[in-house]
């Protein structure tokens, strides 16, 4: 993510009309009226995804903003924004409707109609992510989208928590991808807000084909990632967690270049890598560690180690961690 504004980077005279040019330029026009005492405390960071898609990582003291009718007479980019509150407590009051909301709440609104928000934190600094895109690339009309403009949209469960934990991954990943990748997670963003959205809409059938199959391998990907310490994680296992038929579950990740087994493998190798490295975990034994992770038979965890990565995980873990010594 670039970083756009860095309260820091200021004299204390000077932030507040930093703040609101950047976040005019950034995100879209607002007035701002700022609720604590001292000199204001914000950051904003940035990612585009494709053309029209940017994701924003935003901390902030406590601040009340209004985006009025005259602002949006000036000017209106037509965009959804889709805010997830990572900490801190926030409020948005539009269309009629008022919503408080806390850390992992989401909520949509919308830059064609006026809205107030308010940001409360007790210490340090609030944190949110906003998604913006334009409203039409929403497989929806608006009429049934303005239904969900400022209503708590959870992101703790379902659907709801895949996209969370997509978006969260997603900014603390973005310095590493290229812009072919930015451009192919668009797509996957895009899908996963519309899968949350036709769940609160009951419309799931509107969702193109396409998006309803990318949305079930995330979801099944996720299922795998959070199972993957059961030994008996099998294609068969998987399938039925899923209501659907073994055949249904390879030809999905077929479409995906992948075989499920394949991906399940990969997941567990690259958390059992992970741990390896990991200095905190320095007094776990190498066997403990593949255990975690599905892999009960310390001869199969060597094996299998060995084949991807070149050496067997207690040698991997005494390059990656010299002084750690070594655990068996």
């Amino acid at each position: 993510m670039e970083t756009l504004f860095d309260s820091d980077e200021l004299m204390a005279a000077e932030r507040a009309d930093g703040w609101a040019e950047t976040t005019s330029r950034s995100l879209v026009p607002t007035e701002f009226r700022f609720l604590d005492e001292g000199p204001l405390r914000a950051r904003l960071r940035a990612v585009s995804l494709g053309d029209d898609v940017q994701l924003s990582a935003l901390a902030y003291s406590s601040l009340s903003s209004r985006r009025t009718p005259a602002l949006i007479r000036r000017s209106d980019p037509e965009l959804y924004q889709l805010a997830l509150v990572e900490r801190g407590r926030q409020g948005l009051e539009q269309c009629g409707r008022s919503v408080s909301l806390e850390s992992g709440d989401m909520v949509l609104y919308d830059s064609s109609h006026p809205f107030e928000a308010t940001v409360a934190t007790d210490t340090g600094l609030a944190d949110s992510l906003v998604l913006q895109f334009p409203k039409r690339r929403l497989p929806f009309r608006d009429t049934h989208v303005s239904r969900l403009l400022a209503v708590p949209l959870s992101g703790r469960t379902g659907v709801g928590l895949l996209l969370a934990r997509f978006l969260t991954g997603l900014s603390e990943e973005a310095a590493r991808c290229t812009p072919q990748d930015a451009t192919r997670l668009e797509t996957t963003t895009l899908d996963l807000v519309s899968a949350v959205l036709a769940h609160h809409l009951d419309r799931e059938r509107v969702l193109p084909r396409e998006s309803q199959q990318h949305v079930l391998f995330l979801r099944i990907g996720s299922f795998i990632r959070s199972h993957l310490g059961t030994e008996d994680l099998t294609p068969a296992h998987v399938a039925r967690a899923h209501q659907m038929s073994v055949r249904a579950l390879h030809r999905l990740f077929a479409q995906h270049d992948t075989t499920v087994a394949g991906y399940i493998r990969q997941a567990r190798l690259e958390h059992c890598r992970r741990d390896l490295a990991a200095p905190h975990l320095s007094d776990l034994p190498v066997h403990a560690i593949g255990a975690r992770w599905g892999y009960l038979r310390p001869a199969a965890f060597n094996r299998v180690f060995r084949t991807a990565y070149g050496v067997p995980p207690g040698e991997y873990r005494d390059l990656a961690l010299p002084s750690s010594g070594t655990h068996r």
